[in-house]
């Protein structure tokens, strides 16, 4: 059993909040737009961490962390790209990216909305963490935090700091 923290969309600010929000999970996942490289070293420091680049991100970032990861949690096959669209909406490479891994949980960022729902069609779990920074037209910095018990994944808890 294993507890995550799942954020994106920092842009280079992270509240202090949310590595209070972290403190407690074994892991700590980035779904892109980290905005700047102290992020990635503060976040680090403080859990296990994984991350891909987003559509911000400088070479810095880039060099380190991929557009894509797929890797194995418990017995959930994850996937984690920052664009990719949701369930009944994905890009065509996430599409094609899906219908190759066949993950059990996707993770993504880039749309600032927080978003967890479930994909009837490709039986996955989607997690989109919100937008944990303070740019964009978002209304609320959120971040999530949930566990994953073998092929179960469950209770999910919200971040959710007033802008």
């Amino acid at each position: 059993m294993i507890r995550v923290g799942i954020l994106s969309d920092t842009h280079g600010i992270l509240h202090p909040r949310v590595l209070d929000f972290f403190v407690n999970v074994k892991e700590i996942w980035h779904a892109g737009d980290i905005g700047a490289y102290e992020i990635c070293e503060q976040l680090s420091a403080l859990k296990p961490f994984r991350a891909v680049s987003g559509n911000i991100d400088g070479w810095d970032i880039r060099a380190k962390y991929p557009e894509t990861l797929v890797f194995t949690v418990e017995e959930v096959k994850v996937v984690m790209r920052h664009i990719a669209g949701y369930p009944g909406r994905y890009d065509p490479s996430t599409l094609e990216l899906i219908n190759k891994e066949k993950p059990g949980l996707f993770v993504s960022g880039h749309s600032h909305i927080l978003k967890v729902m479930y994909d009837k069609k490709h039986h996955h779990l989607h997690i989109n963490p919100g937008a944990a920074g303070k740019y964009g037209l978002h209304k609320s910095m959120t971040a999530v935090r949930f566990t994953v018990d073998g092929k179960e994944m469950k209770d999910l808890e919200v971040l959710d700091i007033p802008r």
